[in-house]
């Protein structure tokens, strides 16, 4: 049966889906202050009015994106999973595993550097969702391991925060500088956490005697 021009209109849903696909493209390419409404209405193959009409503002655009893009609590409930048991190998991987992942979009690493650099609101809303949540939570981990133990004495904050700068800094390279990988997905997350749970420096050979258990 033949489609009526009526049953193939785009739907309301699937309009706003379009506009949030093309408003992060342009916003990722020319930062927020610099893309117009026009552009986006254009991008999208709408008119400026129904921007409009589903967001009466860019910042509620660039809000949108982020609701759209932004997923975060299925992996923190993992990780929250894994720090209850104290395994600190999983809590570690998967945050590194998710922030360096093959073949990922740079549009939202971009967002956050242009929304820094505009010094707008819209740097702290990306932070708070995309970053700090992760800051939070990894130094409250590292906290209670401290005070298990199993961490040497050190600020859980500045601890957390030179594990994830070695990840995006890794994701800077990749994702902004085009500098190819030269290792596997699954080797370079394996490597920057066993550097930062063990260190360089080669620990000392064990003391017992081959073939004889240290007791």
């Amino acid at each position: 049966m033949k489609q009526t021009a009526r049953t193939m209109r785009p739907s309301s849903r699937e309009r706003q889906a379009g506009l949030i696909t093309a408003a992060a493209s342009l916003f990722a390419a020319k930062g927020f202050n610099g893309t117009t409404t026009k552009e986006i209405a254009k991008s999208a193959g709408v008119s400026e009015a129904l921007v409009f009409k589903h967001f009466p503002t860019k910042r509620a655009l660039y809000a949108a994106i982020l609701a759209e893009k932004v997923t975060v609590n299925e992996l923190l409930e993992a990780v929250e999973e894994a720090s209850k048991k104290r395994d600190d190998h999983r809590v570690f991987t998967m945050i590194a595993s998710s922030r360096i992942r093959p073949d990922v979009d740079s549009t939202l690493l971009r967002l956050l550097l242009f929304s820094a650099l505009e010094g707008h609101e819209l740097s702290e809303m990306f932070f708070g969702k995309h970053h700090k949540v992760f800051y939070d939570h990894l130094a409250s981990y590292i906290r209670t391991r401290i005070d298990d133990g199993a961490f040497r004495p050190v600020d859980p904050l500045l601890a957390a925060r030179a594990f994830i700068g070695m990840v995006v800094h890794h994701r800077l390279l990749h994702e902004i500088f085009d500098v190819p990988m030269h290792r596997s997905h699954e080797d370079t997350v394996s490597t920057y956490v066993d550097l930062f749970l063990t260190g360089l420096i080669k620990q000392p050979a064990s003391r017992t005697t081959p073939g004889r258990r240290a007791r």
